[in-house]
């Protein structure tokens, strides 16, 4: 793939370009900080998959190099999750993403805080960049997410004429998210033995996607009012076979042949 390379001009002047990394790059091994990280970013995905969201060209991962060259030096970072509507190829497995030259330009990263130093704000311009301005001035990613699970305080940052710009939710605690068609909001409960805040996604409509478990605890209500609708059927046909029966029994002992009497009376 040949080179995609784009500028921005400031006081100190950075080259972007979109270039392929050498087979021999090295990304960045950041760990998981931890363990709540993974489940958070896999409960976005999950929600996604049942609703039938997911389609092959896109590119959903949490944890993944996303990478860009700065000043002839190339930069990864690994956002908690990140979402792209359509690469340019779909591969079985992929060590990380360069935007502009595989695909589209990532349309959503997250970061999920922890006990860390708070590089998620970090606008350090030096090689290696820090990710706020990473996300904002290199990558130019549309909307940027905060999120800290111990409190459920959600930042949902939008680009606006080059610089993020933090936005209030609507009447409902919701972010609307137009690639996605999809809002984006915190609720609290259980899953997978943690309880506290999570963020989910709710359709257009205002329905929350469910998880599997939810799915399947729907279902399961669902089978059993159709049982107890079936119940209440069967019952309500035998209690009227019941009372026809009394009435024939009733008619034979006045001498009335109850097969004599006008068809639909009983």
């Amino acid at each position: 793939m040949v080179a995609q390379i784009s500028e921005i001009k400031s006081p100190t002047e950075l080259v972007i370009s979109w270039e392929a990394l050498p087979d021999d790059f090295q990304l960045e091994d950041e760990p998981v900080e931890n363990t709540g990280q993974p489940i958070l970013a896999g409960a976005l995905r999950e929600s996604l998959e049942i609703a039938g969201f997911i389609q092959p060209q896109m590119l959903i991962a949490s944890n993944f190099g996303l990478c860009a060259t700065l000043n002839g030096q190339f930069i990864a970072k690994a956002p908690d999750w990140l979402y792209v509507p359509a690469v340019k190829e779909i591969l079985a497995e992929r060590k990380s993403y360069t935007p502009n030259l595989e695909g589209n330009v990532t349309a959503i990263v997250m970061e999920f805080l922890s006990d860390n130093d708070g590089g998620e704000y970090s606008v350090k311009r030096t090689y290696p960049p820090g990710k706020w301005f990473f996300y904002e001035q290199i990558l130019q990613v549309p909307i940027y997410v905060i999120f800290e699970p111990n409190g459920g305080l959600l930042e949902f940052y939008q680009l606006e004429n080059g610089r993020y710009e933090l936005k209030q939710p609507d009447e409902n605690g919701l972010h609307w998210i137009d690639s996605m068609g999809l809002f984006l909001g915190t609720w609290r409960g259980e899953k997978e033995a943690r309880t506290g805040y999570w963020l989910r996604w709710w359709d257009k409509a205002g329905n929350l996607l469910p998880w599997s478990v939810e799915q399947i605890s729907q279902e399961r209500q669902r089978a059993d009012q159709e049982g107890q609708r079936a119940e209440q059927e069967r019952q309500e046909k035998e209690q009227e076979r019941q009372e026809k029966e009394r009435l024939i029994a009733y008619l034979k002992s006045q001498g009335i042949d109850p097969n004599n009497l006008p068809t639909g009376t009983l």
